[in-house]
C-alpha cells in the first residue's frame, strides 16, 4: 500500500498522439477500457497518493475545471512517481514499481516510459516541460529498469483489451458484494438472468420484462439508474454505464462497455461508447470506440472484417499503420454525427466534430471538422456552426456549454488544420 507522502504524476507521452480524433477533448489516461477509465484504473492502485495530471497545455484549462482540487501540471512533491498514461495498470505492475530506496529510476517497457521515481534536477526539469507530451529523454539521467507492463498504443488496442478489463473491473468494482437490485427480484419481473453470481444491478435501475442478462460467459455490470427497455438482451462480459438506456430489442453482444448516459439500440459487439453518446435505432456497430456526445442515425453500420477474413490496415492522422488485427470497425471523434443508413469500411476513422450524410462509404480517414456526404468532397464545418451545434447537443442533456469548453473547440479546429487543408478541404 502506498504510503501517504508518495505522490504520482499520470503524464501523456509522444504516443498518445496516436490516439487521434479520441484525444483531442482529452487526455489519453482518460480514454476508457472495461468499466473504468485507464485513468481509474490506475489510481486504484495508489489510493492514498495524491497526484498529479499532467497534459498538453491546451488541454490545462479544461482539466482544471473538470477536476476541481486536483492538481493540473503541478507537482509540489520533492520525490514523484511518474506513471505513463497507456499503461493498463494491475496489481503485479503495482509491486514493481515500489520504491526501493531513495535513488531515482525509471521502467521502461521497450522504448516506452512506463513509469519513473523522479526527484532532484531531473524532477525540476520535468516540472518545466508539464505542459507537453514527455519523451524518453525527459527522464534521462537516470537509472533504467525493465519490466513487465501493459500500454496500449492505438485505439484499437483498447477495444481488444475490453473483454479482459471488463472482467478485471467487475472484480475491483463488486467484490464479494451483492447486486443491490437482487436476481430474485429480476426474475419475478420477468427478466431472464443467466449466470447469476455474476450479475451486479446498481441502485435505481429498471429493467422491463422479456430482458435477458446473461453472464455464464463473461460478468454484467448495470450501473446507477440505467433504464432497460422490454426484450433487449445484453451478453457478458458487458458494462452499462449510470443513466444510460438500452432500448427495446437491443442485442448488446459481449466485450461491449456502454458508458454513462448513452442511448443505445440495434446490434452492437466488442466496442466502446465513451459516454453521453446515442445509438438509439437499428444498426451494427462493431469492435469500434465511439467519442463523447456522438450521434449515429438510424441504420448507421460498420464493417468490422474485411471480406478477404485479411489483417487491417489503418489510415490514420499519421500515416497507414499495419494494426495486425483482424477485427477493427470505427473509431469516432467526439461530437460527430451520421445520417440514417450511414455506412463505414472496416478500419475507418472519423475525427471529432464531423457530419456525415449521404449514400455509400465516406473515406476510411474523414479529417475532424468535416462536414459532406459519403462519395463527394467534403467541406469544413465552420467552427461558429459546430460549437453552436455542441451547445444545442449539450443543452438536451440539461449541461451548459461553458467558455472554457468553447475555448477548447477553437483551439481544437486551429489544431487540426493540417488534417483538412493535407486532403485538399475548401475553408
Amino acid at each position: 500500500m502506498a504510503s501517504k507522502s508518495e505522490h504520482i504524476c499520470l503524464f501523456e507521452d509522444q504516443a498518445a498522439t496516436h490516439f487521434s480524433p479520441l484525444i483531442y477533448f482529452r487526455p489519453v489516461y482518460n480514454l476508457r477500457c472495461g468499466i473504468a477509465s485507464l485513468r481509474e484504473k490506475t489510481l486504484h492502485f495508489f489510493p492514498r497518493s495524491g497526484y498529479t495530471l499532467q497534459c498538453r497545455d491546451y488541454l490545462a484549462g479544461y482539466m482544471r475545471h473538470r477536476n476541481p482540487g486536483v492538481l493540473v501540471n503541478d507537482i509540489p512533491a520533492g520525490r514523484c512517481l511518474f506513471i505513463n498514461g497507456r499503461t493498463v495498470m494491475e496489481s503485479r505492475l503495482r509491486t514493481s514499481l515500489m520504491p526501493t530506496g531513495a535513488g531515482d529510476v525509471v521502467f521502461t517497457s521497450g522504448d516506452n516510459v512506463v513509469a519513473a521515481w523522479v526527484s532532484g534536477e531531473v524532477l525540476s526539469r520535468l516540472k518545466r516541460n508539464l505542459g507537453r507530451l514527455l519523451t524518453l529523454e525527459d527522464f534521462s539521467g537516470i537509472t533504467t529498469e525493465e519490466v513487465q507492463a501493459d500500454l496500449v498504443t492505438y485505439p484499437w488496442d483498447l477495444v481488444h483489451r475490453n473483454a479482459a478489463q471488463l472482467v478485471a473491473d467487475y472484480r475491483i468494482l463488486t467484490g464479494k458484494r451483492r447486486s443491490p437490485v437482487s436476481v430474485a427480484s429480476l426474475r419475478r419481473r420477468g427478466v431472464q438472468v443467466l449466470g447469476s453470481d455474476h450479475v451486479y444491478v446498481s441502485e435505481g435501475v429498471s429493467v422491463k420484462p422479456g430482458t435477458v442478462l446473461d453472464a455464464e460467459d463473461g460478468p454484467v455490470y448495470v450501473g446507477r439508474d440505467v433504464q432497460i427497455f422490454a426484450q433487449a438482451t445484453i451478453m457478458g462480459p458487458a458494462s452499462i454505464g449510470e443513466r444510460s438506456w438500452i432500448k427495446v430489442n437491443a442485442q448488446i453482444y459481449p466485450n461491449t462497455t456502454i458508458g454513462p448516459v448513452c442511448k443505445v439500440g440495434g446490434e452492437v459487439e466488442g466496442s466502446i461508447f465513451h459516454g453521453y453518446s446515442n445509438k438509439q435505432h437499428h444498426g451494427f456497430i462493431g469492435h469500434s470506440y465511439i467519442g463523447a456526445w456522438a450521434n449515429l442515425g438510424a441504420g448507421t453500420t460498420n464493417s468490422d472484417l474485411k471480406n478477404n477474413y485479411g489483417l487491417v490496415r489503418v489510415q490514420t492522422a499519421e500515416g497507414v499503420v499495419e494494426t495486425g488485427q483482424q477485427f477493427i470497425g470505427l473509431m469516432m471523434g467526439d461530437h460527430s454525427k451520421t445520417a440514417i443508413n450511414s455506412m463505414f469500411n472496416t478500419g475507418t476513422i472519423v475525427g471529432v466534430s464531423s457530419n456525415i450524410f449521404g449514400f455509400g462509404f465516406p473515406p476510411k480517414y474523414v479529417p475532424s471538422f468535416s462536414w459532406g456526404a459519403a462519395g463527394e468532397t467534403f467541406t469544413t464545418f465552420n467552427i461558429d456552426q459546430a460549437v453552436e451545434m455542441a451547445r444545442r447537443v449539450m443543452a438536451r442533456r440539461a449541461i451548459p456549454l461553458l467558455e472554457v469548453e468553447e475555448k477548447l473547440f477553437r483551439t481544437i479546429f486551429a489544431i487540426t488544420a493540417d488534417e483538412r487543408r493535407l486532403r485538399g478541404m475548401p475553408h
